[in-house]
């Protein structure tokens, strides 16, 4: 499978889990991240009568929808090389845009008080109905806008017509992820995850760990992942249902798991045990690693069990989210669907 997805990486390096440097500035922002902020500073700039279309006619300016008689407040000008950074450029970082129908749905069902600013097409309007009472009750903006606007924004031609800008909620540690799963010896899947980047398939592992009651996914501490708004779309709402957590540099995370009752299972391609070939332990922490690298070999070597998903051979393994959906699907079949 392609959980680990080829040779082990990192030859004996020391377990990344406990000696990894710790990042001070938060990772940095991969280009689709850049470009919608570009994005939203642009839409942000006060406008004055009509709008130039790219064709040459004139359209309409856009719709600013907030609290009865409340206008938009002007945005500052652009700052000057070597000042300081505006607040609004520290609350930009701290927000995450969200687009997808069911990811903003799920977003403002769990947590409305997080809610910054919406924007929607117009076909949009019944379907968020109860969002934009709630932006008029809180005087938070809300703007109707063309899909080229939304294509922009969100850099995607994916957003489904709505696009959410929310606070980003900050991971968990360890102990507190802990704290909220049921104690042992009551059944529970964690996720461990070594090296993982893409974000489609971070979200596809999202949504299958949230149908299969996933207890959360467990980041190492320099990882530059981070939910983004494309991974929070293909997990279809499944990023609101699943806890993350990122430990401290230098904590013990496996011993940690092995304390509260976990076994840990490297999932590899080959040489593991067939997932079918015996009963899954009730409390299990899977790790999985990056497309084309795999799971380091410090953390193989540290791992309880290693896992092979059998199949016919016609291709060399499944990728990160198929492994994983056939992991939590096995698990949840032994453990909890009775």
């Amino acid at each position: 499978m392609r959980s680990d997805d080829d040779k082990p990486r990192g030859g004996d390096r020391d377990n990344p889990w406990r000696n990894a440097r710790p990042r001070t500035d938060g990772p940095r922002p991969d280009k689709r991240e850049r470009e919608r902020r570009k994005a939203a500073a642009e839409m942000a700039q006060p406008r004055s009568g009509a709008a130039a279309d790219p064709r040459g006619a004139a359209r309409p300016e856009r719709r600013d929808y907030r609290g009865a008689g409340e206008t938009a407040p002007r945005r500052p000008a652009g700052t000057v090389e070597g000042a300081a950074p505006r607040p609004e450029l520290q609350q930009r970082q701290e927000e995450l845009r969200l687009f997808g129908i069911n990811a903003c749905l799920a977003a403002f069902a769990r947590r409305p008080q997080d809610l910054r600013k919406a924007y929607l097409t117009e076909e949009r309007i019944p379907q968020f109905r109860q969002l934009l009472a709630w932006c008029v009750q809180q005087r938070l903006g809300y703007r109707v806008v063309e899909n080229a606007d939304l294509a922009k924004l969100t850099a995607s031609q994916h957003h489904e017509g709505i696009c959410l800008e929310m606070r980003r909620e900050p991971p968990l540690g360890l102990a507190e992820l802990l704290a909220r799963l049921p104690p042992a010896p009551s059944p529970a899947v964690l996720v461990l995850l070594d090296g993982v980047g893409n974000p489609h398939n971070f979200g596809a592992l999202l949504r299958s760990a949230a149908n299969f009651g996933v207890g959360g996914v467990v980041l190492p501490p320099d990882s530059g992942l981070t939910l983004s708004g494309a991974a929070c779309r293909v997990a279809e709402g499944g990023a609101e249902a699943v806890a993350l957590a990122r430990p401290q540099s230098g904590e013990d995370l496996l011993a940690q798991l092995r304390a509260a009752g976990f076994v840990v299972a490297a999932t590899v391609p080959r040489d593991g045990v067939s997932l079918f070939a015996e009963a899954l332990p009730a409390r299990v922490a899977y790790v999985f690693g990056a497309e084309g690298e795999g799971i380091s070999a410090a953390l193989i070597a540290a791992a309880d069990r290693r896992l092979t998903i059998p199949g016919s051979g016609a291709v060399e393994s499944l990728n990160i989210a198929a492994s994983a959906a056939v992991l939590f699907a096995e698990h949840y079949r032994q453990h909890r669907a009775s």
